[in-house]
């Protein structure tokens, strides 16, 4: 495969990652962690570009039945018809895709906070991600403008932005979730690109690689200091994130709970710890 890289690295940081994701899809939920432990050891090696896949909940709604919703989208088709009028039903982003690209008009690190609380209320609370309701919720408890994010949800730049996706992720063959393609800073070499969910030490390889030498990993902030800007964590996330033994993260918890710093949540998932952020 040869895929085309079609941004310049303004930042200067010599990779890039592309992260083609689907809000629904149980698996880019699993990658989250892997992220976060890339972005806080390797972060000053690589800028992350999140892209929404071409195929989004229809599909993985099959796959993860366990976690599928009802679609909504449907009653806010006609506000799209104008705009998308060269994209098939199939290709016709529901609510939920066009919200991210509109949480993004107000900042990339916006819409990164968007699209992890969006999965947030998805996988853990259970709700209807295409629900308008929902996803208000969701821009108000991260604190955008909504004002803004409600007008531009339903304007031609969000949906503009979701064509650009789109294109992306046609142009470098992406048509499985998750998927990550790297980039070195010769726009002319291959991107490597990964398709699934692996550990986290492959990732590590594939910077290592593309960098022709061993970056050397950042150390790791204090766990309140990363509880407070990721406030929702199951234990053998934090045991990934931290190289820590889950008894370990679960007995630092435990301490914690008792501090009334963070409680336990229940969820179809299982337990996640929840930080209280107006303790830090």
């Amino acid at each position: 495969m040869r895929t085309q890289h079609i941004q310049y690295f303004l930042n200067k940081r010599p990779m890039e990652i592309y992260f083609f994701v689907d809000p629904f899809c149980s698996e880019c939920w699993s990658l989250s962690p892997i992220l976060k432990k890339l972005q806080i050891e390797y972060g000053d090696y690589f800028s992350l570009k999140y892209v929404l896949a071409g195929k989004l909940s229809s599909l993985n709604q099959i796959k993860d039945r366990t976690f599928s919703c009802q679609k909504r989208w449907q009653r806010e088709q006609g506000r799209f018809k104008k705009i998308m009028k060269n994209y098939s039903l199939e290709q016709t982003p529901h609510l939920a895709a066009i919200s991210i690209k509109a949480a993004e008009l107000q900042g990339k690190k916006a819409g990164i906070r968007f699209i992890q609380k969006l999965q947030e209320l998805l996988f853990i609370e259970d709700k209807d991600i295409s629900d308008i309701n929902v996803i208000q919720q969701c821009a108000k408890s991260i604190g955008l403008d909504l004002d803004e994010f409600i007008h531009d949800v339903y304007s031609e730049t969000a949906a503009r932005a979701f064509q650009c996706d789109l294109k992306i992720s046609s142009e470098m063959e992406v048509d499985e979730m998750p998927s990550m393609v790297f980039f070195n800073e010769n726009i002319e070499d291959e991107g490597i690109k990964i398709t699934g969910l692996y550990s986290y030490d492959i990732y590590v390889q594939i910077l290592t690689e593309m960098l022709q030498g061993c970056p050397k990993p950042a150390d790791k902030p204090p766990l309140e200091v990363f509880l407070s800007l990721n406030p929702v964590n199951a234990t053998q996330d934090l045991a990934l994130i931290f190289d820590l033994p889950a008894h370990k993260v679960e007995r630092q918890m435990k301490k914690l709970q008792v501090q009334q710093k963070v409680q336990k949540i229940g969820s179809l998932h299982g337990s996640y710890w929840k930080y209280k952020c107006n303790n830090l």
